[in-house]
Order: C-alpha cells, then sequence, then structure tokens
C-alpha cells in the first residue's frame, strides 16, 4: 500500500432548514433538495465519506479505515471506532434548540454517543446568531416549566456572529445554529441529539418532529456558556492559528498566501477542510488541486506536505 492524499466525496443530508449554498458555491454533488449538511470526513454507519481517487477509489473511508488501521495514526488506537466528523453546515432557517449527551450519560443510560464538538463560521447575515447557554443560571424546575410553556427562548442567550468566529460547545451544552449561517464543525463521530425545542415546527411528514426533553434535560448544563480559550501566542503565526485542542481533536485555522508547510507524522492523520479560495496539494509524489469545497486525508506518516495558492483551510488533527 502506498501512501497518498485522500480527497473525500461527502454524504449530504437534507433538512427542513437546510440551504443550497454547499450545492451551488461548493461543489457538493447530490440529486437533494438541499444539503443542509455535507459530512466531509466520517465513517460513521449514518453516513460515510467516499474515496474519489488512488488506490481506494470508490470505497468508503470506514472501509479503507478498517481494512488499513495504520493510516489513522497511533493516537487513534485509544479510540474504539474512528473518533471525528467533520461537517460543513448550512443553515437556511433556524436548528432545533438541542443538547448532546455526556460520556457518562451515555455509558449510564447504555444508549447513544456523546459529542463534543466546535464551530467556525465561514459566512452569515449580517443578523446572524447561535443560541448558546442560559442568559443566567437557572433549576431544572425552572428549565423543565419553560419547556412545557413553551417560553423556553426567553431564557436562552443568543450570541451574535460574523465571519471567522470560533465556538467551542462542550456536550451537555444547550445550542443551536440559527438561520443565515455557514459552519464548519468538527465534532466526535456521533449522531446523537437530543431536541428540546423546535419552534413547534411540523417535518416531511406532516406531524410535530420529536423531542427528546426527560433526555435533554438529565444532560443539560443550566448555566452561562463559557467560550474556553484555546489560542498559543508561542505557537501562531498569521498563516496558522490554533483553535482548539481537547481530548478529542486539535483544530487549527490555515491562511495560505504562497506556501505553507506541514508534516503528517506517525500520530495523525491530518484532515484538511477547504473553506475558499484555490492552490495545490503536494504529498507523497503527487500533486492535487485543491478549491473551497474539497476535502483532503492525508494518511499518517505521509511525512511532509507542501500547500501553495491563496486558501483558507480548517486543519484537523487527533
Amino acid at each position: 500500500m502506498k501512501l497518498y492524499p485522500i480527497k473525500l466525496l461527502p454524504f449530504v443530508s437534507e433538512t427542513i432548514w437546510g440551504g443550497r449554498k454547499l450545492i451551488e458555491e461548493y461543489g457538493v454533488k447530490t440529486e437533494k433538495k438541499n444539503a443542509a449538511e455535507g459530512w466531509m470526513l466520517s465513517c460513521h454507519e449514518a453516513g460515510a465519506s467516499f474515496v474519489d481517487n488512488g488506490e481506494f477509489a470508490g470505497m468508503s473511508l470506514a472501509d479503507v479505515v478498517k481494512a488499513n488501521p495504520v493510516l489513522c495514526g497511533k493516537n487513534a488506537e485509544k479510540f474504539d471506532d474512528f473518533p471525528i466528523l467533520i461537517k460543513f453546515i448550512d443553515a437556511m432557517d433556524n436548528l432545533s434548540v438541542q443538547v448532546h449527551p455526556t460520556k457518562e450519560y451515555c455509558e449510564l443510560t447504555g444508549k447513544g454517543q456523546s459529542k463534543t464538538e466546535c464551530w467556525y463560521i465561514i459566512d452569515c447575515d449580517e443578523d446572524a446568531g447561535l443560541i448558546l447557554g442560559f442568559k443566567d443560571k437557572i433549576s431544572p424546575e425552572e428549565f423543565k416549566a419553560a419547556i412545557e410553556n413553551n417560553t423556553l427562548t426567553d431564557y436562552v442567550e443568543t450570541v451574535k456572529v460574523k465571519k471567522g468566529d470560533f465556538f467551542f460547545i462542550d456536550s451537555g451544552t444547550l445550542h443551536a445554529i440559527c438561520k443565515g449561517i455557514l459552519l464548519a464543525e468538527v465534532q466526535e463521530s456521533s449522531n446523537t441529539t437530543y431536541r428540546i425545542y423546535d419552534y413547534n415546527r411540523v417535518g416531511a411528514d406532516g406531524k410535530p418532529r420529536e423531542l427528546h426533553v426527560d433526555d435533554g434535560a438529565a444532560v443539560t448544563k443550566l448555566e452561562k456558556y463559557s467560550q474556553p480559550d484555546f489560542s498559543n501566542p508561542a505557537l501562531d503565526t498569521d498563516k496558522r492559528r490554533l483553535l482548539a485542542d481537547c481530548p478529542l481533536f486539535k483544530v487549527w485555522k490555515l491562511n495560505t498566501v504562497g506556501d505553507l508547510c506541514g508534516n503528517a507524522d506517525e500520530n495523525s492523520f491530518v484532515s484538511l477542510l477547504i473553506m475558499d479560495g484555490e492552490g495545490k496539494l503536494e504529498c507523497c509524489g503527487e500533486t492535487i488541486s485543491l478549491k473551497k469545497g474539497d476535502s483532503i486525508f492525508i494518511p499518517a506518516n505521509a511525512g511532509g506536505y507542501k500547500l501553495s495558492g491563496k486558501l483558507e483551510i480548517i486543519e484537523t488533527r487527533i
């Protein structure tokens, strides 16, 4: 097996709140009516990415790494399954107010998968915002009463956003992406969501969408949102900025104007999610053209690589 940079094709999720920017501006191909989410790097059973080039072309990334776990690197050995999922999300309308379970709650109940995530705002409407936590700390009784009385939005905190903002969302944090936002998400490889409030909307079947109030109430942190600061002035440069560093993943924002070199060592693969621009990647003796909407998986131990052109990239390692 010869190591090479793997270009991925996404699984596309269509929802009632999704837009078409990923189709019309980011080159995502689908027959679905919208592309609410593009799962740009995924080994999840609900929707895997597929390989578009080289020896593994036509295979799912899940099958590739299952047969060749060495591609993921040594850090992946501490996880039972492929640990992360990377998405584009295009919210033409508000997502539900929701929460993801903690690892402890999943172990206690024997269901679901914990989900810590982070968001980089690629673009947004001028008045766009996110729901993150609560205005003030509230009691469990107040929380349940607000859900029952349809007044939950009176208690939650709405944060205005702009292009380039970054948010780290620990599991158990009440949150919602609101309309008019396009973002990149790096998360645990989980599809477990407890929907708490959904603006009284109905689904494609004409029935109210399912809520998960009991589970949601059991895991939600009833407090103000606090944004951790992962910046590292000693290491950050004008071309490379650390966004998140946690036990699950490490995320950087890259700006390449000219050349930028990196290295895929024995510890982890490198995911490159192209958010804007055009350029190329030189790696393992191969050259791949890059444009916005591309997702590249560089295997662990691939060694040095060089990015050139003018590109905005989310780089992720485990």
